[in-house]
């Protein structure tokens, strides 16, 4: 389970911010990962990077910038979705703590695997979906033509299904002149929708029109949020996010939640999610913040169970960099 909740407006008023985001990522506490930094072969973009075996050089998140343009883009699990017919396939591609069975197919942040999490390891050859990590890579890493927001989109919608069930979300942000874009693209159906710059919007791993009710709650305290504390401090600003995403309340029952992932959903109802005996839960926190002057500042806190395996994300990352001017 991920969400990921944020604001985009190219020309926001004196003392915003061009880009508002929060982001939680639940994932495998064993899964090998490279904090947030600048990327060693493209310096222009700062994020994670997976180094999953087969996965390695994928993200979950980023965001990239050339000439005082910068795209941001994320990557989402869509829950309880079965394996697309023409999925391309690779072999043998087992994370730890996570051996499935030949009818499931490798997901980031799959629900059901939660519950295969500590089968025996089975060797007969199997096969798992291709990797969706670098999607987000390949988008914030690009900016000719071909890698626009609306070409990136137009050519992944064609060959979405490749994938096993994801929501891509995808923004650019240019001159002040030019108004922020914001795509969000699913695969199951194949669907790209647009949304308009200057609002709150949150997204977790159902379709856009059935969001959990984390993600109802969660989105409405961001819209708080921004609206209070819109034109605060980098760090008052920051420090409202992070409480958010730290919020460890269950917004239980859930109709859609308990639909996609009926054996576990209440365990995941919460935004900020910690499954101790799974070794799975919010490993990483995230918020990215870029001001009217377009300097970025990128926070991540993650969870190290070998430091605490009680208290989630108690090491933390903080880059600052400018993206250029506008």
């Amino acid at each position: 389970m991920c969400v990921i909740f944020f604001y985009a407006n190219s020309d926001p008023q004196p003392g915003g911010y061009r880009l508002i985001l929060a982001s939680n990522r639940d994932e495998f506490f064993a899964r090998k990962t490279v904090k947030a930094s600048e990327w060693p072969d493209a310096d222009h973009v700062v994020g994670g990077i997976d180094l999953e075996p087969g996965r390695e050089g994928g993200t979950w998140l980023a965001i990239g910038s050339a000439s005082g343009v910068f795209k941001v883009g994320a990557l989402l699990n869509l829950t309880g979705e079965p394996k697309p017919r023409d999925a391309v396939a690779h072999k043998n591609i087992l994370q730890p703590n996570n051996q499935n069975n030949h009818n499931n197919s490798h997901s980031s942040s799959n629900m059901s695997n939660i519950s295969n999490s500590k089968r025996p390891e089975n060797n007969d050859n199997e096969h798992f979906l291709l990797g969706r990590g670098m999607i987000v890579a390949d988008f914030v890493s690009q900016f000719d033509e071909p890698n626009s927001i609306l070409n990136f989109n137009q050519s992944l919608l064609q060959d979405c299904t490749k994938y096993s069930a994801f929501n891509f979300v995808s923004i650019q942000i240019g001159p002040k002149s030019l108004p922020a874009q914001i795509r969000l693209l699913s695969n199951v159906p194949p669907t790209l929708n647009d949304f308009e710059e200057g609002k709150c919007y949150g997204f977790g791993n159902s379709l856009p029109g059935t969001p959990f009710e984390k993600v109802r709650f969660g989105q409405q305290q961001f819209s708080d949020i921004v609206e209070e504390h819109g034109t605060a401090t980098v760090e008052a600003l920051s420090a409202q996010l992070l409480m958010l995403l730290k919020n460890k309340k269950k917004f239980w029952p859930d109709a859609e939640l308990k639909r996609r992932a009926p054996n576990w959903g209440e365990e995941l109802s919460a935004l900020n999610v910690h499954i101790g005996d799974r070794g799975y839960g919010s490993r990483t926190h995230s918020i990215i913040l870029v001001d009217t002057n377009n300097k970025m500042h990128f926070f991540e806190e993650n969870f190290d169970p070998e430091i605490n395996s009680l208290e989630p994300c108690n090491l933390r990352t903080v880059v600052h960099k400018h993206l250029g001017a506008i």
